[in-house]
């Protein structure tokens, strides 16, 4: 807590860097957050030195006291007319939450001024998935001959037959490490031999999950083309499942535009994402099994709540399978207009008047019908 607030743009950062420094190393060893975690959470909690000078001024001794509840709310406020999104605003209060629990008990803080501030309310939406026969088009490649194709079908077949998520699938090695030579113990690897993948997911929390044939095979002949760029190309060994063309483990971003890229070509879809194959997984798994607690288990999720929001998803295709195929489901057609005068007339709209029926533009009551709400839901899952 201590340090200058000086006259420069990054005094701040330098001034804060060192409890951010410690509150983020405690994440990696005691919760076992991975490099992306930490690193998300290093951004969001960057601008919190900032804030502390910023209250206190030019040439003040730094001191995380200075923030109080009122200057988070005028933070908040502030993002959000700047166009910062509810959950990039949520995001990063729960990180501030959590730096300032830690300051209270390691660097005797006084209070959580972020504890009472609440983010703008999320939007409700669903996840976004595939229909099967859009999965089955993005992921078939059958005849993929060369580095970059056989590699980028194996990727997706993985995705979409076992529903990682991508910090998990870029971490995979081609088998088991033990740790040797200053390197650790595969986190995440491959078994060819079970025909499953084991991964190290959120909060350091291992699970094996089953990978399909179809998966298996893309997986073949991607480790033979691997071995065979390797020798041409006289490159070192690389643990990683999955490399660059520099024989280096794949990065979370070549993953994302590389997959973009193949929705575009297979005619798929130009949003296409690595979470929206595990959202399709997800779907399409509870869909043919109805199992909400298996698929609990095969996406890692600590939380039944994370995975049920993927029952509105199934509802929303049962209601439109229902919607379009039941005759009783069918809207009717507008009734003819028929003449209406004397004392229909004043039946007519006494009955509209009492709720009874909905009045057209020429006079005659109509039922009314009502629609179908969707379910609610507020979640995202991951």
């Amino acid at each position: 807590m201590t340090g200058v607030c000086a006259g420069q743009p990054d005094a701040p950062r330098h001034a804060g860097a060192a409890d951010i420094a410690s509150f983020l190393e405690q994440l990696r060893i005691e919760r076992g957050y991975s490099p992306r975690t930490i690193a998300a959470y290093h951004a969001d909690l960057d601008p919190l030195a900032g804030l502390a000078c910023e209250r206190g001024g030019a040439g003040s001794a730094f001191d995380w006291g200075r923030i109080d509840e009122r200057a988070v709310r005028s933070w908040v406020a502030r993002a959000s007319r700047d166009g910062a999104s509810p959950r990039s605003i949520a995001r990063r209060l729960s990180a501030w939450r959590g730096f300032f629990d830690w300051l209270a008990e390691h660097r005797g803080g006084a209070g959580n001024p972020a504890r009472g501030v609440r983010a703008p309310r999320l939007p409700k939406r669903l996840p976004s998935a595939l229909a099967p026969d859009q999965a089955v088009r993005l992921v078939a490649d059958p005849q993929a001959q060369g580095f970059d194709a056989v590699r980028d079908r194996a990727i997706a077949e993985l995705l979409y037959s076992s529903g990682l998520r991508l910090s998990e699938l870029i971490s995979l090695d081609i088998r088991y490490f033990e740790p040797a030579s200053g390197r650790p113990r595969s986190a995440s690897w491959l078994s060819l031999t079970e025909a499953e993948v084991i991964v190290t997911g959120k909060g350091a929390k291992r699970r094996s999950v089953p990978v399909g044939r179809d998966a298996l095979t893309a997986l073949r002949a991607w480790l033979s083309e691997r071995e065979r760029f390797l020798t041409l190309k006289s490159l070192p060994e690389e643990r990683a499942l999955f490399l660059s063309r520099r024989g280096q483990r794949l990065s979370a971003r070549s993953v994302q535009l590389r997959l973009k890229r193949r929705g575009i070509a297979q005619g798929v879809a130009a949003s296409v994402h690595p979470h929206m194959l595990r959202h399709s997984f997800a779907s399409h798994l509870l869909q043919s099994s109805g199992d909400l607690r298996a698929v609990q288990e095969l996406l890692g999720h600590a939380s039944i709540a994370s995975t049920q929001v993927y029952t509105a998803l199934d509802f929303q295709r049962l209601a439109a399978v229902y919607d379009a195929a039941h005759p009783r489901a069918r809207r009717p057609d507008p009734l003819p207009a028929t003449p209406v005068s004397g004392a229909d007339a004043d039946v007519s709209a006494s009955s509209t008047r009492s709720g009874q029926g909905a009045a057209s533009s020429r006079g005659v009551a109509l039922p009314v019908r009502p629609g179908r709400a969707p379910r609610p839901t507020d979640r995202n899952p991951s």
